[in-house]
């Protein structure tokens, strides 16, 4: 099956289930995180499905495949502060640390797929 838009792409399906399960930790984060790690952990979550979204559309394999790396880059920015909010005390965070792992390993395939179809 082709896809017609990235929302079909079950990498992108996962990424963003994963932004909103991070928006739920960070709501129980100290105000005082508000505008920083709440807002760089959420941030870097983001980046992820949104640079899939950008990615998709580009007609370059070397454009795509910027984008996908982009993506890689903000979900190992993700795994970081999660393990930070979890040595903070502030959740716990081994559940959502297994999720980045499986988009990781999702993106990459999707990213080397990607790359191959020169």
């Amino acid at each position: 099956m082709t896809s017609r838009s990235f929302e079909d792409l079950q990498v992108w399906q996962k990424a963003h289930k994963l932004v909103l399960e991070i928006y739920h930790l960070t709501d129980d984060f100290p105000r005082r995180e508000i505008y920083s790690l709440t807002s760089q952990l959420r941030r870097a979550a983001v980046s992820v499905p949104a640079n899939i979204a950008e990615g998709y559309r580009k007609s370059g394999t070397a454009d795509k495949s910027r984008f996908f790396n982009i993506a890689q880059g903000s979900l190992e920015e993700v795994r970081y502060y999660l393990i930070l909010s979890k040595d903070l005390q502030y959740g716990e965070t081994d559940r959502l640390r297994s999720k980045v792992d499986e988009v990781a390993r999702m993106l990459f395939s999707y990213h080397r797929a990607v790359r191959r179809s020169k």
